[in-house]
């Protein structure tokens, strides 16, 4: 079964598309890493399966049942959401805004009950953060704050977790350290995602985590090539997709196999 399936899809904000004829699928306990340059659409994609933007040709289906039948409360149940950036203009403790994340679960006026707040509190345990459970969100780092909207996004309880370059502003360990957690939670608790990302190394990372992981490159307005990291990411594709030239360099290790990353050499 499918959780996202995008069918011959097209979007465009005027009389010209910004991708046309994209197919994607995403399978269950499976991360999909979308990449391409600035522009290719990526985001604006990720925009179509939440419902934001509406196709200009082509449909979305999720969990087998087209989109554009779910009613808003119930893709809040399916799909979750992890952005780029979050702006923070309130100083809510972290509880309270990863307890924003059950609102699908609950009516318009009820309150978040104790089992809600256990769900929270548990969601902050998973992703290694609950000792900022009282704190101002305005006071916690960027890292920290994007390990927050990943809680929040759990605790919908949504067999997809969408994220739209979630690592861009990160530093190299809260980097690594939100990628753990992706992995954990894939492997813990059998969570699909599909992940916007400029890093193609990323995909590899998640390759040696031995976890059902594939890419997608967006480029001149579709889907060059998909498939495994290990088939798709090479030196031809590196250099027709961002212009730079670069060396895959592979290496055996005794307990993670054979890895492989990409060192960039030069811009053409």
């Amino acid at each position: 079964m499918n959780l996202i399936h995008v069918k011959n899809a097209s979007f465009g904000y005027d009389e010209n598309n910004l991708f046309s004829n994209v197919n994607l699928k995403l399978g269950k306990g499976q991360l999909c890493c979308l990449m391409g340059p600035n522009g290719c659409g990526k985001s604006t994609l990720l925009d179509c399966i939440l419902g934001i933007h509406k196709l200009r040709n082509g449909e979305i289906e999720i969990a087998d049942q087209l989109l554009s039948v779910y009613k808003p409360s119930q893709l809040a149940k399916q799909l979750a959401y992890v952005p780029q950036i979050h702006d923070r203009s309130f100083p809510y403790q972290v509880i309270q805004i990863v307890l924003m994340g059950r609102s699908a679960h609950m009516t318009h006026f009820q309150t978040p009950s104790d089992k809600d707040e256990q769900i929270a509190l548990n969601a902050l345990t998973s992703v290694g953060i609950a000792h900022l459970a009282d704190r101002p969100y305005t006071q916690i780092s960027g890292g920290e704050m994007q390990l927050v909207m990943l809680a929040r996004a759990l605790v919908q309880q949504t067999p997809i977790i969408i994220m739209d370059e979630p690592t861009a502003h990160l530093d190299y360990k809260n980097e690594l350290l939100f990628m753990e957690t992706v992995v954990k939670l894939i492997k813990d608790h059998g969570v699909s995602v599909l992940m916007a990302t400029h890093s193609p190394n990323q995909a590899f990372y998640f390759e040696n985590q031995a976890i059902n992981v594939k890419i997608a490159i967006m480029s001149k307005g579709g889907i060059y090539k998909s498939g495994l990291p290990n088939e798709i990411l090479t030196e031809e594709s590196i250099r027709r997709i961002y212009q730079i030239d670069s060396k895959i360099i592979s290496s055996y290790d005794g307990d993670y196999g054979n890895l492989r990353q990409i060192i960039p050499l030069k811009t053409l």
